[in-house]
């Protein structure tokens, strides 16, 4: 690379950032692009402005969600600024990326709330001092048809058959509806209003990414880069992080909660976990490999101060260590938590003083169904007073002050009604 002019320590100041940019990426496009950018910033001290959209499609953030969140804050504390786009415009439509059909239209009203919830959310990770927060319905809703027609006429329609979903559904005989081949052309409008310099996104997101690329070009503006991650395996290990399939950690979830699922993380991939979802530096980051290579830590270790650093990261130090010690108490000490929640099972569930074990679980919560509790029943997944129970067809009798343990983490107290 030639630096162009560039003082040692200027020189250094660029590789030290693109060492930090580069950590866990899978694609940066083009790399060469980006180091000019960096150089041009470290010489006129202008800070890169660096995009994420997101459409409020859903209210609550999980780990997976952070893994851009986190890349982002990086380049916050490299002195760059963030651009935080809120698809208020463009969630109506939703994102088509990896559906097989044409998604639910959001209301207005449903992205106002969903918005609200996220901006809350994501200033856990990111400084809300360093972010501009834009909504793209700013620059979209006054655009006239005559300025969709020739924001269309930038793209073929084979252009667009090149993504992979909309390819997928067109051999396929799906629909693909009109207003989906918008989507990726408004995203790349929002480069193009904002004079993005990097946008990143997850893997899955590339055509889209590229797309602000293309329309920059198109409309005179400076292309941004693209910087790529990858999408983050959720707790079975196997399929993407998601709520609808029950493998994420929610980031706000309860401490205690969120220190239990850390723990279940596959030990392959927890590496990958401190990599992508933590504020580790890239110190820390080699220590610690380091460390689990020779031996020196144990992977237990490891995975317990993974799990203290997402609970630090959502709640606080003392609240981290606060759910350390309750894991330590109730999981490797096998004692039960001081602050159990009582609840009241009424004297009527009852009959010749004992109740169906099933029924129990299902009055507390703990089971959605007959089925799933029979089920975790089978599992040996629950315990009465530390003793496991394996018949789903038991009768218990209960009383007051009796514990009864579903999974590893949920607990209750009977206090007879």
């Amino acid at each position: 690379m030639k630096w162009e002019g560039l003082s040692p320590k200027q020189q250094q100041l660029v590789e030290e950032q693109l060492a930090v940019i580069s950590r866990g990426t899978v694609d940066i496009i083009p790399e060469e692009e980006l180091k000019k950018k960096l150089m041009k910033s470290v010489v006129t001290s202008e800070p890169l402005r660096v995009k994420l959209g997101l459409d409020p499609s859903a209210p609550d953030i999980h780990v997976g969600h952070t893994v851009v969140l986190h890349k982002l804050r990086q380049f916050q504390e490299l002195g760059h600024e963030v651009q935080l786009i809120i698809g208020d415009f463009t969630g109506r439509i939703g994102d088509p990326t990896g559906k097989s059909e044409t998604r639910k239209q959001l209301t207005e009203e449903d992205v106002k709330l969903n918005a609200e919830t996220y901006q809350k959310q994501i200033f856990k990770i990111l400084d809300d001092e360093k972010t501009r927060v834009y909504y793209n319905s700013e620059w979209l809703s006054p655009m006239t048809f005559a300025d969709v027609i020739n924001l269309g006429a930038k793209v073929t329609v084979a252009r667009m058959l090149e993504r992979d979903d909309f390819q997928k559904r067109y051999g396929n005989g799906l629909p693909i509806s009109i207003h989906e081949f918008f989507y990726p052309l408004m995203q790349g409008m929002d480069s193009v209003a904002l004079k993005t310099d990097i946008e990143l996104g997850g893997t899955d997101q590339t055509f889209n990414l590229l797309m602000g690329r293309t329309l920059q070009k198109e409309y005179g503006v400076e292309a941004q880069i693209v910087v790529t991650l990858p999408l983050l395996e959720g707790l079975d290990g196997v399929q993407k992080m998601s709520k609808s399939l029950g493998n994420y950690i929610g980031i706000d979830e309860e401490p205690n909660e969120i220190y239990g699922k850390a723990m279940s993380v596959p030990d392959e991939l927890m590496l990958k976990y401190y990599e992508l979802a933590t504020d580790l530096t890239n110190g820390e980051l080699s220590e610690l490999k380091q460390g689990l290579n020779d031996g020196n830590v144990h992977p237990r270790d490891a995975k317990m101060r993974l799990a203290a650093t997402f609970v630090r990261m959502y709640h606080g130090t003392e609240a981290a260590e606060a759910a350390q010690q309750h894991f330590v108490t109730v999981f490797q000490q096998r004692a039960l938590p001081e602050d159990i929640e009582e609840h009241v099972i009424s004297a009527g569930e009852f009959e010749n003083g004992k109740i169906r074990l099933i029924r129990l679980l299902t009055l507390l919560g703990f089971a959605v169904s007959n089925a799933d509790a029979r089920r975790s029943i089978q599992q040996g997944a629950v315990r009465l007073n530390e003793v496991k129970l394996e018949d789903p067809n038991v009768e218990v009798a209960l009383q007051d002050g009796d514990v009864i343990q579903f999974g590893k983490r949920k607990f209750a107290k009977i206090k007879l009604g």
